[in-house]
């Protein structure tokens, strides 16, 4: 009778949470009594960790909007997209381990077919190759970034970048089956790219160098790919709420990592077009056992990677858990 009397409230609660900061401090205060009375009466029963997880995500939401939290914009990336981020946490698991499936593909079955890894490569792949080859051959093996103006190629890529991830994010409401499609894809590309150059044995370069970039472009996109799923999924797998409510809560959420990844594209496309091609400048280079190392865009490369790790990995997982804490304290 406690579930039955109540269980459309919590429903509602848990699906569709009103913005109203007044009718979010009442479903609050209703959420503390159900939970007093559950711990009272069913204290290990399922239904009393259901609730506390509900008053755990009003309680957050709540937090966001205290009146001192003036800056939305700081609020968004300090709080919002994390928390976002850790609620879908299984699918962007899932969207990274679907690129790095197809990436082994890429790199593996270009390994054993030269005319496959051309058609992998896309539109003009075979032409990409030879060329490739002939500056390998010249010892300038990613010359290709060198070219163009600096400032054309940031504003260029950036521009490309976040109207493909805008595309592959849309797509999403096609069941997902389009973000799937595309994130395949790019992984292939990817994995036949580095084997290109690593079985001329500049796979390590490879790593040093395109990854100046490269590190924040996959993370970018793999985000997206995920997002897509996000939007894909809420229809597919409605739950307990009508499928168009569920719809728009995925849209919004897929929404806020779209908008969260867009300076992530921006600083990419800044590091292809003014850090990648600094990785034969001599100045930034030193010399071991006869190998010119790349420390700069070592340094880069290391710098993003902790970043992602930071910012889309640890920060979100220790958020959500010190939210956790501060509810336990306020012994709710």
């Amino acid at each position: 009778m406690f579930i039955k009397k109540n269980k459309d409230r919590w429903l509602r609660i848990q699906h569709m949470p009103s913005d109203d900061p007044d009718e979010m401090a009442s479903d609050f205060v209703q959420l503390v009594d159900d939970l007093a009375y559950a711990k009272t009466f069913y204290p290990t029963g399922k239904v009393t960790g259901y609730i506390n997880a509900q008053a755990s995500n009003i309680y957050l939401d709540i937090y966001h909007n205290r009146k001192e939290e003036s800056n939305k914009l700081v609020n968004f990336w300090k709080y919002d997209l994390p928390l976002t981020i850790r609620k879908h946490y299984k699918v962007i698991i899932f969207s990274f381990a679907f690129f790095a499936l197809f990436y082994i593909i890429g790199f593996f079955l270009a390994k054993h077919d030269e005319d496959l890894m051309g058609q992998m490569l896309g539109a003009g792949g075979d032409g990409y190759i030879e060329d490739t080859k002939d500056r390998i051959r010249s010892g300038n093996p990613f010359g290709i970034y060198e070219g163009g103006s600096s400032v054309a190629v940031w504003l260029g890529i950036m521009v490309n970048n976040i109207l493909v991830a805008l595309r592959d994010f849309a797509s999403g409401i096609a069941f997902g089956l389009p973000a799937l499609y595309n994130m395949g894809k790019f992984g292939v590309m990817v994995g036949s790219f580095d084997q290109l150059f690593a079985m001329h044995g500049l796979g390590g370069s490879f790593w040093l160098v395109v990854f100046a970039h490269g590190t924040l472009e996959i993370t970018g996109f793999v985000f997206i790919g995920a997002a897509g799923l996000i939007l894909g999924k809420s229809f597919l797998f409605p739950g307990t709420i009508k499928r168009i409510d569920a719809l728009k809560q995925g849209a919004k959420d897929g929404a806020k990592i779209m908008i969260g990844l867009l300076p992530v594209f921006a600083v990419a496309a800044f590091f292809e077009g003014f850090v990648t091609r600094l990785y034969n400048n001599e100045g930034l280079t030193f010399t071991i056992n006869g190998y010119n190392f790349p420390w700069f865009t070592a340094l880069v490369v290391l710098l993003s990677t902790i970043f992602v790790i930071g910012y889309f990995v640890v920060y979100p997982y220790r958020l959500g858990k010190r939210f956790a804490e501060q509810l336990k304290e306020e012994e709710v």
